[in-house]
């Protein structure tokens, strides 16, 4: 694929992305109207961009890009269009919220996550595979915790509802991998899943899924070429 069609993508997905941000205001408005907390609505809004934007735009990468290079210039544009709606007053009230810049952080590890693995392993589907957990794991154990807790919590019964999503992709991803790697990528889908209840200051469930789900990806790659 050339560069000038790579290119075309990247600004098709770009707006794709755009309007998933501002569109994703209409359903927010919605379950406010219907009496829900305005918390609440803003958490069911953010996964609805996790999935959406993260998790559609993550299965994009293999089908229409060739070069690395591509989601990294997304991912840190969207971190410093994110990171500015914050720091300049124009804060997306509908899923951003003024306690953490999550949203930045989740921006940020899709482009650093989905780029350097796809330069160290070479296969950009098990690139993607990090931020598919971060993207559709994290998000449906966002809605199942906020739809059965009621509250943004850090309950096991999301963990549970990650790791239903998780293993099938990583099971299925790294089994297509070459060396197939299927142990390997259900091992990381366990531990994403486990590591997503953790935050550490600064340091959130999206740093921390993507860091660890790529450090056994790159563990198994190297262990099954050398076996």
């Amino acid at each position: 694929m050339t560069f000038s069609s790579q290119l075309l993508w990247a600004i098709a997905m770009g707006l794709y992305v755009l309007g998933v941000l501002f569109l994703t205001r209409i359903p927010y408005q919605a379950m406010v109207g219907r009496g829900m907390e305005p918390i609440r609505a803003v958490y069911y809004t953010r996964k609805i961009v996790h999935m959406l934007a993260g998790g559609v735009g993550s299965l994009a990468v293999p089908l229409v890009f060739t070069d690395p290079w591509f989601p990294l210039a997304a991912g840190l544009l969207f971190t410093l269009f994110t990171l500015a709606a914050h720091r300049l007053g124009m804060r997306m009230y509908w899923f951003q919220t003024p306690d953490n810049t999550n949203d930045v952080k989740f921006a940020l590890m899709w482009g650093l996550s989905v780029s350097s693995l796809w330069w160290l392993l070479g296969d950009p589907w098990l690139a993607i595979l990090p931020a598919l957990y971060m993207a559709f794991g994290d998000g449906v154990t966002g809605v199942a915790r906020n739809l059965l807790v009621r509250r943004r919590s850090k309950s096991p019964i999301g963990n549970l509802f990650m790791l239903i999503v998780c293993v099938p992709l990583g099971w299925f991803i790294g089994g297509q991998a070459d060396p197939s790697i299927p142990w390997w990528g259900l091992a990381s889908a366990v531990a994403a899943t486990w590591v997503e209840r953790y935050e550490f200051g600064p340091i959130d469930d999206n740093v921390l899924i993507t860091l660890t789900a790529s450090a056994v990806l790159l563990l198994g790659s190297v262990a099954a070429s050398i076996g």
